[in-house]
């Protein structure tokens, strides 16, 4: 009758309009006032020799470790088409920058990457066992977010702290790995690169567990499987309502964070100034009245990334399979 031990309704923080349709589904597209993505490409007859040898030894080799730390030979198994496809030009210029074109280093953390991707369930076929029906309970506060386009046709995906709904364990980093491969599924012709928008902020109507800074030891493993196994693939990283236990956090994992990382962070800037308003929630200053409602956007993304991935087989059979195809060429449609 008096409401005694009637729990209290959290305040809603995400803003939205009430008196507008809400968008409760993901973009598959950029705008169309985005400047046009290029890749970064071979600029020297040096670096076309060195990209040439790295070619010819993924060409030749015909199988590959199944665990990161290699194992028995005798358990190597031959690349599916899947792998093929990943194995780009592009993917193998990347690798190369990354190791400031040092071919046998190069060669040696491709290797180890396929290897991993294998290990960790990414890698196709047999190997693809991070599944969204694996992970989607992770999301359904709506923590993850592979949500428009920043103004470089760059995907977004939002990471927000303060929607979390689950206990630290080794499924969310497996959320987090699915999250980011759809993030590089929804990238556009030209682009091959992703920002990442990190959000701090409580939203305690969508906050199932109280929401807290990772470990050092977790924090050192994603930084570790970004940097070694998805090389160059950061176009900008945005940080915005930092609260002083996050900056203590990011004190501490910032020496571990490569250079080329750290020229990409901008921290407490709004995300409106990097991501076009006809592709940003109303909540962060954008145009959009978008509202995250789990049982629309969760299937809709799923269904583009799916979409999306075979679009970019079916390029590939067309092409005629094999490693090294340009990601133009695959992209082609997307």
């Amino acid at each position: 009758m008096f409401g005694f031990g009637r729990k209290k309704e959290p305040v809603k923080e995400w803003i939205v309009d009430d008196d507008k349709p809400l968008v409760t589904k993901p973009f598959g597209t950029p705008s169309d006032s985005i400047e046009k993505p290029a890749f970064q490409d071979i600029e020297t007859e040096e670096q076309q020799t060195k990209y040439n040898t790295v070619l010819k030894h993924f060409e030749a080799t015909e199988k590959y470790p199944i665990t990161e730390k290699h194992g028995d030979p005798e358990e190597y198994v031959a690349l599916n088409d899947f792998e093929k496809a990943w194995l780009t030009k592009e993917c193998f210029l990347r690798y190369l920058r990354a190791c400031d074109w040092a071919v046998d280093e190069t060669i040696k953390r491709l290797t180890t990457s396929i290897a991993w991707r294998r290990e960790f369930g990414i890698a196709g076929g047999d190997f693809e066992k991070v599944t969204s029906d694996l992970v989607k309970v992770e999301n359904e506060t709506g923590k993850q977010q592979v949500f428009g386009f920043d103004t470089g046709g760059r995907p977004c995906l939002i990471l927000l702290n303060g929607r979390q709904n689950t206990k630290t364990s080794n499924r969310q980093i497996q959320h987090l790995i699915y999250m980011l491969e759809t993030s590089i599924d929804f990238m556009p012709q030209g682009q091959d690169k992703l920002a990442l928008c990190v959000d701090f902020k409580k939203y305690p109507e969508a906050s199932l567990v109280e929401p807290k800074v990772p470990s050092v030891t977790v924090g050192k493993e994603v930084l570790r499987i970004l940097q070694y196994h998805y090389p160059e693939r950061l176009g900008r990283a945005l940080f915005i309502n930092i609260p002083f236990i996050v900056w203590g956090f990011l004190k501490i994992c910032w020496p571990f964070v490569d250079s080329f990382t750290k020229q990409k962070c901008k921290f407490d800037e709004p995300f409106r100034l990097f991501i076009p308003p006809e592709q940003l929630a109303l909540n962060y200053g954008g145009d959009v009245n978008f509202e995250y409602v789990h049982d629309d956007f969760w299937p809709a993304m799923v269904e583009l990334r799916n979409q999306k991935r075979k679009t970019l087989m079916e390029n590939y059979y067309k092409l005629g399979g094999g490693v090294g195809l340009s990601e133009i060429d695959l992209r082609e449609g997307l």
